[in-house]
């Protein structure tokens, strides 16, 4: 996983370049290249690799995904959305540059991502670039990564069109599971894989964003700033419906143990050492086990 996290970190450095006006540039990358896991292209790439695709091939994707997710993380950060003044350790990135670069930083890499897609990739049929550009502009639109982002910010406010768990289960399958559903599904398609396969893996992805969440949820309870790089306590101080504030802390850990099992059923079959770490990082820092 280091190796493939290091491969990333340099094509992202590669792809990126700071040209004029660099002030815009500067802030794209500044996010972009914080220090994190890099999971989402991580799994983009491992899913090639388990099912014997070129994992070269796959590398504009993977960073295009991480982009997206750079992008979510500044637009998440602003004063209008989350209001979070750090992230990953380090001032967010309204806090260095102004809220209109920031807001501009991601609208570029929100669009950059899939230029990159269609720009670098070699050695794919035009008909594959098309399908992964339809899927980054599927995870990332009002369908999906939007539409979370805007219940969740509606549900701050107490108004709820569905009930709390529908909610929260709208929220969390669109602005979480959506990107690790984009990872894996583009990992699919370029490995050409059939329907089976791929539907398959798009059930673990979903099944492990909702983990996923539900861990973030625990570990904003439970963990510091200097653990996680952001304000803690932030979720339930501005009264943010989460797995925590629905279900309390036992249950949301009963939750998350029974959607990292299944998660493990279903890659059991799989030949992927990094994904079963992954879900072991997961539950052992949860758990205890």
């Amino acid at each position: 996983m280091k190796n493939l996290i290091n491969l990333v970190d340099k094509k992202l450095d590669e792809y990126l370049q700071i040209t004029y006006p660099e002030e815009i540039f500067k802030a794209m990358k500044y996010t972009l290249m914080l220090p994190g896991k890099r999971l989402r292209p991580v799994m983009c790439l491992e899913t090639v690799r388990m099912l014997n695709g070129d994992i070269s091939k796959a590398l504009p994707t993977a960073c295009a995904i991480e982009m997206l997710h750079a992008q979510s993380l500044i637009h998440d950060d602003l004063p209008c959305m989350d209001n979070d003044d750090f992230r990953r350790g380090k001032p967010s990135n309204h806090k260095v540059f102004g809220e209109a670069n920031a807001v501009l930083a991601g609208d570029a890499l929100l669009t950059f991502a899939p230029q990159l897609i269609i720009e670098k990739t070699q050695e794919l049929p035009p008909e594959t670039v098309l399908k992964l550009v339809h899927e980054y502009t599927k995870f990332a639109g009002a369908y999906a990564l939007i539409a979370g982002q805007v219940v969740d910010i509606e549900s701050e406010g107490g108004k709820l069109t569905l009930s709390a768990k529908e909610t929260l289960d709208f929220i969390h399958l669109n602005k979480t599971a959506a990107l690790f559903r984009l990872a894996i599904r583009c990992g699919a398609i370029i490995s050409r894989t059939d329907d089976t396969v791929l539907n398959e893996l798009d059930k673990f992805a979903k099944k492990f964003g909702l983990a996923f969440q539900i861990y973030d949820d625990i570990m904003d309870e439970i963990s510091t700033f200097e653990e996680l790089g952001k304000t803690i306590g932030k979720d339930k101080n501005s009264g943010k419906l989460t797995y925590v504030s629905l279900y309390g802390l036992d249950e949301a850990k009963k939750k998350f143990e029974l959607l990292i099992n299944d998660c493990y059923a279903i890659v059991e079959k799989y030949n992927s050492t990094i994904f079963k770490d992954i879900l072991n990082k997961l539950r052992d820092r949860i758990l205890g086990v």
